[in-house]
């Protein structure tokens, strides 16, 4: 005899529902008519969507390694790659005081796949300075959640013969035009909160733009500068180890990373704030669910005591909150501080 021929199976992929419509659609067929069953029925069920994120997520961070951003940007990276399960990575694209590296955000597909770190410095001085030429982060970017504020600090080379503020403001006074601040860039964080200090004192003093945070720090340890106005968190290491001088933190309360540095209300001048927020924006569009998802993580992790306790480590004093209260920091900021920009007739350099 010869053994029955076997026949592999037809539509092994079907899906159950699939099975259940057809069998269905057999038995309600009239009997003697074809059996006319609409691909539909016999198709395998459509593929779910991947969930967000299905591959590598990149933040880009608008400015050279060696300031506040970029170990912010990689503490947070880690924070939303251990939640999510996915990986994040920092890609550092400086230029034009953060334009370069905005720029390449918002032009960026709005897909989720592409989030930037941004700061008062860059965003705030992208309206008062630039005009929003490049980009207008009012309108081209989408805000998804603050991180926390830096407040700025007053550093000198120790050689510079001043250890409070009220003595800078007579040696400057005594000498106008003689000493140079360092920033990073026109409009950054570093340069308004120099420009404030002027209008505050009175003073004139020479505004040196350099392209990174390392540039500035280099300089002025070397004493080709006097004075800069950097986050606290980029210059502790250097107060810490006597290469430079503290003479107050921009802010009403004391930083955890320099404790001892009276605050400019402590030193007599309360009007001398400047803090400089952090925050992931992403380009215009996004999908909302991206946005959301990407808020909640933060905030929870704003929430949880080992990353918190690393944040204020690090200088930083935690924010967190809606992309609404983010928008309305950013309003209020770019209001702010365009006072400063035209008091100051900075140009872009």
């Amino acid at each position: 005899m010869t053994a029955p021929t076997r026949t592999a199976p037809r539509n092994r992929h079907r899906t159950a529902a699939g099975w259940r419509r057809l069998i269905v659609a057999t038995l309600l067929a009239p009997v003697g008519l074809p059996l006319l069953v609409p691909a539909a029925l016999l198709a395998p069920g459509p593929a779910q969507a991947q969930a967000w994120p299905a591959k590598t997520v990149r933040i880009i961070v608008p400015a050279a390694p060696g300031g506040s951003a970029d170990p912010l940007a990689r503490l947070v990276a880690e924070e939303l790659g251990r939640s999510l399960g996915q990986t994040f990575v920092v890609e550092n694209k400086p230029g034009a005081n953060g334009n370069v590296g905005a720029v390449a955000a918002v032009k960026s597909p709005p897909d989720g796949y592409t989030l930037m770190l941004g700061w008062a410095g860059t965003l705030v001085s992208a309206v008062t300075l630039y005009h929003a030429k490049p980009y207008h982060p009012q309108k081209d970017l989408d805000l998804l959640v603050l991180i926390g504020s830096l407040p700025n600090i007053v550093v000198a080379h120790p050689s510079l013969p001043t250890a409070t503020l009220a003595e800078l403001a007579s040696h400057a006074k005594a000498r106008p035009g003689q000493l140079n601040f360092g920033s990073t860039g026109s409009g950054s964080s570093y340069h308004l909160s120099g420009e404030l200090f002027k209008k505050i004192t009175g003073t004139f003093m020479v505004h040196v733009p350099y392209t990174s945070p390392g540039a500035v720090f280099t300089d002025l340890v070397a004493n080709r500068l006097q004075l800069a106005f950097p986050g606290v968190a980029a210059a502790a290491p250097l107060v810490k180890d006597g290469r430079l001088r503290a003479l107050a933190v921009m802010a009403d309360k004391r930083s955890e990373v320099l404790p001892e540095v009276p605050t400019a209300r402590e030193a007599g001048m309360p009007a001398l704030l400047s803090e400089t927020w952090f925050g992931l924006v992403a380009p215009k569009g996004t999908p909302p669910e991206v946005v959301a998802k990407v808020n909640e993580v933060v905030n929870t992790a704003l929430n949880t005591p080992a990353f918190r306790t690393r944040l204020v480590g690090m200088g930083y004093t935690p924010l967190g909150g809606s992309p609404e209260r983010f928008a309305t920091v950013l309003d209020d900021d770019i209001r702010k501080w365009a006072e400063v920009v035209k008091f100051s007739g900075a140009k872009v350099d």
